[in-house]
């Protein structure tokens, strides 16, 4: 029972937020209509696809974790209680956020549409000021120190190439 509500949680958070910036935001745009690709191959919009599913991988893995390892939800409203280091966060301190802007491009090679492209520079951007300004903050005065040595070990945006490892205890 203890995790039945935040999988719960994370489950209408995925479709509320991920769901309006990579589905929503993007149909409005394009109204889900190909352009013409700005190059002279037909794998273009292949490409598209496999940056979308390289990032739906990771963005769906982050909020299962948030629910069964750090018992809460991706949404600020019901947090986890436990700092949540495995996963995809030992290469990168926020792989949702990257996931989606990784979806976001996918989407503008896809339909070939720079405006979607705009849309995923804006969204990185307000994520970037949200991460400096208030979650990485709260995250701090939450977790304390175990927040810090994760925040000294892994990069907030390029992944590691090897996974970073907490020390045990």
């Amino acid at each position: 029972m203890r995790r039945l509500w935040p999988s719960l949680g994370s489950v209408v958070f995925f479709f509320a937020a991920p769901g309006t910036v990579a589905g929503f935001v993007p149909w409005w745009i394009t109204k889900w209509q190909f352009q013409p690709s700005v190059l002279p191959f037909a794998p273009f919009h292949w490409i598209g696809v496999a940056l979308i599913l390289a990032g739906l991988v990771p963005l769906v893995s982050c909020f299962g974790r948030f629910a069964l390892q750090g018992q809460g939800t991706p949404a600020p409203i019901a947090p986890p209680t436990r700092l949540v280091v495995s996963g995809f966060y030992r290469y990168v301190r926020n792989p949702m956020y990257v996931a989606l802007t990784v979806i976001l491009v996918g989407e503008a090679v896809l339909f070939a549409d720079y405006r979607v492209l705009v849309w995923a520079a804006v969204f990185w951007l307000m994520t970037h000021l949200f991460v400096l300004v208030v979650e990485e903050p709260a995250l701090a005065k939450t977790f304390g120190t175990d927040y810090e040595a994760y925040r000294a070990n892994v990069p907030r945006w390029i992944p590691r190439l090897a996974p970073w490892a907490p020390p045990p205890g």
